[in-house]
């Protein structure tokens, strides 16, 4: 039989339940959206693209992205925007405060597959969060793959996320593109939907794959971009992390017929998901 300690050693690993999460820095990034840094008791063995669930005493809890790679150091990044009563109680939280933190939960995206590969990342709004995860693990490791391209959409220049970072990407290599839906007069970039930013691109579709996070209603038309740059399904990624509630695939919230986004995602490939009628 295993020993007690053992047996508290292996419930204090489990994703299962809460770890004790403090919040190191927290900066507002838009009007909307708030960035944070929280220290970990132990380092948190995740994959770009997985998710924690988020909680607060008095307000419950909510599945957030981790926006930061990799790390053995003991703390992950997020960030949220405040759509509720519990986002919008986090955003209130300054430095020292604690946060309960379960996982990581899901499937992420699998970097390793994408070595020796050119890369497309599509991002719109706050998709971007969850991408700089995969983001930043590629950049680390920049010459196990071909040529980097960031598309990035926001309605309007003042929802950018990450300004600083996007130099920053630009100067380790990465082709970084933005377009806005709303400009204002000092905005001297692209004008239009992320898409736009697509038609004009030559890919070679032998060894290019793409990765697509954002809102839903975007997903239709740019798998229908890359389908005309002859990109397959295989080479293809998404995120659909929307309406999940318990991570734990019992509620029901975030099923797409048969699938269960939580645990079966949130990152799919498009082969895996094209004939599920409700995933696009």
């Amino acid at each position: 039989m295993r020993s007690s300690a053992n047996q508290k050693n292996a419930e204090a690993v489990s994703p299962y339940l809460p770890a004790r999460g403090t919040v190191e820095k927290t900066v507002a990034v838009t009007e909307k959206e708030r960035f944070f840094s929280i220290a970990l008791e132990t380092p948190m063995d995740h994959t770009p693209g997985q998710f924690v669930m988020v909680g607060l005493p008095g307000y419950g809890e909510a599945p957030i992205s981790i926006s930061s790679p990799p790390s053995d150091e003991p703390r992950i990044e997020l960030c949220v925007r405040a759509a509720g009563n519990l986002t919008r109680a986090l955003h209130r939280l300054n430095p020292g405060d604690t946060v309960w933190i379960r996982g990581p939960f899901g499937k992420g995206f699998p970097a390793r597959e994408m070595e020796g590969k050119d890369i497309i990342f599509i991002a719109g709004g706050i998709g971007l969060a969850p991408m700089r995860s995969l983001i930043k693990t590629v950049i680390g490791r920049k010459k196990a793959f071909g040529s980097l391209t960031l598309l990035y959409g926001v309605k309007s220049p003042e929802e950018l996320l990450f300004k600083d970072e996007l130099g920053i990407w630009r100067e380790n290599g990465m082709d970084v593109e933005i377009t806005v839906d709303r400009p204002h007069p000092s905005w001297k970039g692209n004008v239009g939907v992320v898409t736009t930013l697509i038609g004009a691109r030559e890919v070679d579709e032998t060894k290019t794959v793409a990765v697509i996070v954002g809102p839903p209603v975007m997903y239709k038309y740019v798998i229908l971009s890359l389908g005309n740059k002859k990109l397959k399904g295989t080479d293809i990624y998404l995120s659909l992390e929307r309406r999940m509630r318990c991570g734990l695939g019992k509620c029901g919230h975030c099923q797409i017929q048969s699938v269960y986004a939580c645990q079966e995602g949130p990152v799919f490939r498009l082969s895996d998901i094209r004939h599920l009628k409700e995933a696009i």
